[in-house]
């Protein structure tokens, strides 16, 4: 591999952050990574276990010189985190981003940043529940999705070696409308995070109620509703916020079809619920396909190494 950028600096030192530092290094794609991020704990953290280059305390002093700068912070924080750095920001620098929101992003982000910048939003679809700076591995990224939201007029040549730069990691590169991405990642990821809390609130409304029983005798299914409601509060309570007209047109949705099962349910339709399941597992054996899960049993989890995708 060849170095693709001459200096990263990674804002926030978490999951995605640490992953995509480990990767660089393993492919030698750049050639110095600076961190920094807002805890002294975490700063602390990836300075013992060596996780970039150089970490530094600000991320004014973290993004000069740097001709990729990534905002790994969640959504919320993005605003005054750009209003930090803009100043500092060298000449012809990359800012990307790895929210889940994107119109939001753009909106918030883009003002603020000086006219000698490229500015090439991104969305890494690979995560597990784990967060922090020991959460990172190198291999996070390989078969998944990355989606780039360019707003109109950005810089081509900044775009594609961004691109680059994901795919060195194994990512599947794709552009996408912010606004179209936004409704995607509703279906896909908002509203379902957002079913999985509300599932495992019910249950700990009923764990009051039947002592310890929800936890012991927990079934599959809802394991997997605790494993995505362990993500990170911050960011999700972000997400919700920053993608609120999305996620909601969703949950109408879904709603409405909730209600449907119930009428079947109620009224003993089993043609209906069948042909719903049926078109519903579909949908699984797309995935698995599509080289986005597997089909091991118990859903491969002895075999990976860091956890289920979550995001």
């Amino acid at each position: 591999m060849t170095v693709i950028y001459e200096r990263v600096a990674l804002i926030g030192l978490g999951l995605i952050a640490g992953s995509m530092a480990l990767a660089m290094r393993r492919g030698g794609l750049a050639g110095e990574i600076v961190g920094t991020a807002r805890s002294a704990e975490t700063r602390t953290i990836a300075q013992e276990i060596g996780l970039c280059d150089r970490i530094v305390e600000t991320a004014a002093e973290a993004v000069e010189g740097a001709d990729l700068v990534v905002l790994c912070v969640p959504v919320g924080a993005m605003g005054a985190v750009t209003g930090q750095i803009a100043p500092h920001l060298a000449r012809g620098a990359t800012v990307t981003d790895v929210g889940s929101v994107k119109k939001d992003v753009i909106a918030t982000v883009g003002p603020l940043l000086p006219d000698h910048v490229a500015f090439v939003p991104g969305h890494p679809l690979a995560g597990t529940e784990h967060s922090g700076p020991r959460s990172g591995f190198a291999e996070l990224f390989e078969n998944r999705y990355l989606i780039l939201t360019p707003p109109e007029g950005t810089d081509k040549e900044a775009t594609l070696k961004l691109r680059a730069l994901w795919e060195a990691f194994g990512a599947l590169v794709e552009e996408m409308d912010a606004d179209h991405h936004d409704l995607v990642l509703a279906v896909t990821s908002h509203a379902p995070h957002l079913i999985a809390y509300t599932m495992v609130g019910v249950a700990d409304d009923l764990r009051r109620v039947t002592d310890s029983e929800v936890i012991r005798y927990s079934a599959a299914g809802f394991r997997d509703f605790t494993r995505i409601a362990a993500s990170d509060p911050t960011m999700w309570r972000d997400v919700f916020l920053s993608n609120k007209e999305a996620t909601l047109e969703i949950l109408g949705r879904f709603t409405e079809e909730l209600f449907a099962l119930q009428r079947a349910i109620r009224q003993g339709d089993g043609d209906h619920l069948f042909d719903y399941f049926t078109r519903t597992r579909a949908i699984r054996r797309g995935i698995i396909e599509a080289g986005q899960d597997t089909d091991a049993p118990d859903f491969g989890r002895g075999a990976r190494r860091k956890g289920e995708a979550a995001e």
